[in-house]
């Protein structure tokens, strides 16, 4: 992102935000810098990117969060639950821009008029809430229901935006997914697995589906033994049972054949984990 694509106003919003200050004169004092320094950011568009390391530094905000806003990536660094009068204190101290501000970014809004919209609350109102340092707490209940972002993060600006939970979501095991059709493997997406199915050993993993079963293949193994194993016969593609024989020689077996080859007649594509089977 270029500096010409930042919105000096909304970004000084947001490091305020971070540290929990409400005006321009604090935040200078904050970040150590001459009270009209901050002013003279917002009329020319520029800032020192000084400014958004300390506050990150400072706060723990994550930098992307700091210069664009986007919900996903702010994470602060944990600490203490704050409980009882701390925390009424601590809430009531987040009124007026910080939380508007935090509102505003978890809607994903630019404009104040966009809340009102959305809200049906006249712009004189919000204006109200900057001027006077007022918590709008029914708001902030009904952006943390509307938006699935942290409450605590609405109304203090600590913690996650979002909850660990969404972490674990992008954790998620995927494996490559293919069917088997006429001797061909066609790609069919991802496949989701439980964690505990998967061998830790394995490396190169695809789930292939066929018409009645489905395999597990462990495309790493070329070394053909005893056992499942997804091979090529003359370009074809199927899954045969393998039994190795004196000579260099193999016996293949599946539902439909059952034969005797030289192992320098077939080609291995993978060893099968394991097989499931349709029954219905």
């Amino acid at each position: 992102m270029n500096d010409e694509d930042l919105n000096t106003q909304d970004v000084i919003e947001r490091i305020s935000s971070a540290y929990g200050v409400s005006t321009q004169k604090a935040l200078a004092e904050v970040l150590g810098v001459p009270s009209n320094s901050v002013s003279t950011w917002v009329q020319r568009n520029s800032f020192p990117g000084k400014a958004i390391i300390q506050c990150s530094l400072d706060t723990g905000a994550d930098l992307n969060w700091l210069l664009t806003g986007q919900v996903s990536s702010l994470h602060l660094q944990d600490s203490p639950p704050l409980k009882g009068k701390s925390l009424y204190d601590e809430i009531l101290a987040s009124g007026g821009k910080p939380v508007l501000r935090r509102i505003l970014d978890a809607y994903g809004f630019t404009m104040q008029k966009e809340l009102g919209d959305l809200l049906d609350i006249s712009s004189g109102t919000i204006s109200t809430w900057v001027r006077r340092n007022f918590f709008p707490g029914d708001v902030v209940v009904a952006c943390a229901l509307d938006t699935g972002v942290s409450l605590e993060w609405l109304a203090t600006g600590k913690g996650n935006m979002r909850e660990s939970k969404e972490a674990s979501i992008s954790d998620v095991l995927t494996i490559k997914k293919s069917r088997l059709e006429s001797g061909e493997l066609k790609d069919a997406g991802r496949w989701h697995p439980d964690p505990s199915m998967i061998p830790a050993s394995a490396e190169d993993l695809v789930f292939v589906e066929g018409v009645n079963s489905s395999w597990l293949v462990d495309c790493s193994a070329s070394n053909i033994a005893n056992g499942r194993w997804l091979i090529s016969i003359d370009g074809a593609l199927d899954v045969f049972d393998v039994v190795r024989l004196p000579g260099g020689k193999a016996r293949l077996s599946n539902k439909f054949a059952e034969f005797e080859c030289n192992l320098s007649d077939i080609t291995p594509s993978g060893v099968i984990i394991f097989t499931l089977e349709k029954h219905v």
